[in-house]
């Protein structure tokens, strides 16, 4: 088990030190200014660093309903927050108190997977054929088998249905080859089931992270530099860093990659910024993908699949495409899956659901009714200041590069536009709280 844990370990880091490296040699900075750039964001303190919205950092307590939380993170317009162990004393260590970092896109995961495996189970027709959990599908059976589902003509109530599925009864076969069918009903009551049903009514937040886990929990102190920020943000692909203050026991601040691309954003007229945004995103390098590295979908895939693939690949978007030379016609984000919660109205039958006809759906919210907004792209004579200011004006987290024909010949993450600014000094990492920060991310 140790040697797996080591090779799964040293797998990570060499796929940050590829990325690293291959940044490195694309860009085209001279010496010089990279090491003076660099010098600069390490002698910045991350006390500097503007904070949070309302100046309060919002933690989501370990034992959270799954519901609850997607409220908490809906209301107040953010997709991730730590989660607290409430067990833990004010005096504790920051390792005893935050258990990790909760993503929204992580929680609609796990809902849209156990929809999926519920639907297995009962196709099947046994939880154990299926290899699942009781405690996952328990919820979804009954339901699914509820007053409009086989389980009425057969004479069974729905919670009869899911205690049967849940207790690991082998479901009748007249019901089970007609899962499918009724599991796609399921779309109708989305919300429902988060809220109100089991599993999701009592599942929470700390089992999901277990799941889930796509980042650890990193902190930073307040007298750390903006560098140690700004690389785990980027090389150690962070998708945010919690600041805390030794000796107290609150997150005093939560620095996003989002809110560093605003703080960039901020930075034009100053000498240091503008001598490498205004210069063309191929002359940095950019974009560090190659096109056939590049992720995308087909316009009609089934949205769940495409949903799966950012999951698998541990990636926040894809392009949408059509046609053999995949001309780009849209762009999906993993945030869009907010949507299959909080308007389950449009989507009823979400498990046959395409990507063009999610993203038209999506659209018919928009003034431009039935309308799919443009994907939003870049050349590669654009400059980085320009693709800066779409990135933080439109509060998006990539932009796709485009040659003249439409066709996706790149992607240009948060992610990469932070690298742009820096590089890692050696050993800048060798101690961090007092071990390495190898030991931080492999948590």
């Amino acid at each position: 088990m140790a040697q797996a844990q080591d090779v799964r370990t040293n797998t990570e880091f060499s796929k940050f030190d590829h990325y690293y490296e291959t940044i490195q040699s694309r860009k085209k900075l001279p010496k010089t200014l990279q090491e003076t750039l660099t010098d600069a964001f390490a002698k910045t303190p991350v006390s500097s660093f503007p904070g949070v919205p309302g100046g309060k950092v919002i933690e989501i307590l370990a034992y959270t309903p799954v519901g609850e939380a997607v409220k908490i993170l809906s209301e107040n317009n953010i997709l991730a927050a730590p989660v607290k162990d409430p067990e833990a004393g004010a005096n504790s260590d920051w390792r005893d108190r935050y258990l990790g970092i909760i993503d929204y896109s992580a929680i609609i995961l796990w809902v849209l997977e156990s929809a999926e495996l519920a639907a297995a189970a009962l196709s099947a027709g046994t939880v154990t054929a299926a290899g699942v959990g009781t405690g996952t599908i328990g919820a979804l059976g009954a339901l699914a088998l509820g007053v409009t589902g086989p389980a009425a003509i057969a004479g069974l109530t729905a919670a009869a249905a899911g205690a049967a599925v849940a207790g690991g009864i082998a479901v009748n076969k007249g019901m089970g080859k007609d899962a499918p069918q009724v599991a796609d009903n399921l779309g109708g009551d989305f919300y429902k089931v988060i809220l109100q049903e089991e599993p999701f009514k009592s599942t929470t937040v700390k089992s999901v992270l277990k799941q889930y886990r796509w980042a650890p929990f990193v902190p930073v102190a307040r007298n750390s530099s903006m560098l140690t920020v700004m690389l785990l943000l980027s090389k150690y692909r962070l998708r945010n860093v919690p600041v805390i203050e030794p000796g107290k026991p609150e997150i005093v601040n939560f620095i996003t990659q989002s809110a560093v691309i605003q703080g960039l954003e901020g930075c034009k007229g100053r000498d240091w910024f503008d001598c490498i945004a205004e210069r063309p995103i191929c002359d940095l390098g950019l974009p560090f993908m190659s096109p056939h590295e590049v992720i995308s979908v087909p316009d009609n895939d089934l949205i769940l699949e495409a949903f799966k693939q950012m999951r698998d690949n541990k990636i926040g978007g894809l392009p949408v495409v059509e046609g053999p030379k995949k001309r780009i016609i849209g762009n999906l984000s993993i945030r869009d899956i907010r949507h299959l919660l909080l308007r389950p109205e449009l989507f009823s039958n979400f498990r046959k659901l395409t990507v063009m006809d999610f993203m038209s759906k999506i659209a018919s919210l928009n003034q431009e009714a039935g309308k799919v907004t443009r994907p939003i792209t870049c050349k590669l004579d654009s400059t980085l200041q320009s693709v800066i200011h779409t990135l933080a004006s439109q509060s998006i987290h990539r932009i796709y590069a485009v040659n003249e024909q439409e066709e996706v010949i790149g992607v240009i993450t948060l992610r990469d536009v932070i690298s742009c600014f820096i590089t890692e000094p050696s050993y800048h990492f060798d101690d961090y709280y007092g071990f390495a920060v190898k030991e931080m991310l492999n948590q």
